[in-house]
């Protein structure tokens, strides 16, 4: 399949799980305009670290899901029904992001803060079920395969994307802040149709199987 395709498609499938404003992106943000952005940028370091494991972990889950059809096929059904519960989410109930009060969050040594960094990548679990079910499903779309190269290529690719990410946070954070429900809702409204694209292919393939077509 080559290093670009899964290096490509790793960094768009990044950019769409970790732009939302989100504990890891919003704590770098603060970071920076606290302590400044190389302080911020430690901690970023030890967020990607665990990110970088936890996308391969999910790869190597996923691949074993791949080689079995039954798993396959039970997984795209799961998949279609997370696809429409997060596209009536992000469309209809997440129009109108409340304002959350945020603590403010003083760490002197760079070694500390790279620590948290690891320390909250760790607590969120979100990419492992994530990068497994974005996998599986570009796989069955044929955009996607398992083989060791594109595996690692797809990491690399979710580690780029997820740094954008911070690095944006930390860099424009204050032009944004006062926008940042502004952005939240139009974001969710991108990923809503997305995860609605997603989930109508799913179903696609789920007929497909079961009808023989």
């Amino acid at each position: 399949m080559g290093f670009i395709s899964p290096l490509f498609l790793g960094f768009v499938a990044s950019l769409l799980g970790v732009f939302p404003p989100g504990l890891i992106n919003m704590t770098a943000a603060k970071i920076s305009v606290q302590d400044g952005k190389n302080r911020a940028m430690v901690f970023t370091l030890g967020a990607l670290i665990i990110v970088f494991f936890q996308t391969l972990i999910s790869l190597i889950f996923a691949r074993y899901i791949d080689g079995h059809q039954e798993v396959v096929v039970l997984l795209r059904e799961i998949g279609f029904a997370i696809f429409t519960l997060l596209t009536i989410y992000f469309l209809f109930l997440a129009k109108k992001p409340k304002k959350k009060k945020t603590n403010e969050l003083k760490i002197k040594s760079k070694r500390s803060q790279f620590f948290l960094g690891m320390l909250i990548s760790v607590l969120n679990f979100f990419p492992i079920p994530y990068y497994a079910l974005v996998s599986v499903s570009l796989s069955s779309f044929q955009y996607f395969t398992f083989d060791t190269a594109s595996i690692y290529s797809f990491v690399v690719g979710v580690v780029l994307g997820s740094f954008v990410v911070f690095y944006s946070y930390i860099a424009f954070f204050k032009k944004i802040e006062s926008k940042t429900d502004f952005l939240t809702k139009n974001m969710n409204n991108v990923i809503g149709s997305i995860t609605g694209i997603m989930a109508m292919l799913t179903l696609y393939h789920i007929i497909k199987y079961y009808f023989k077509l």
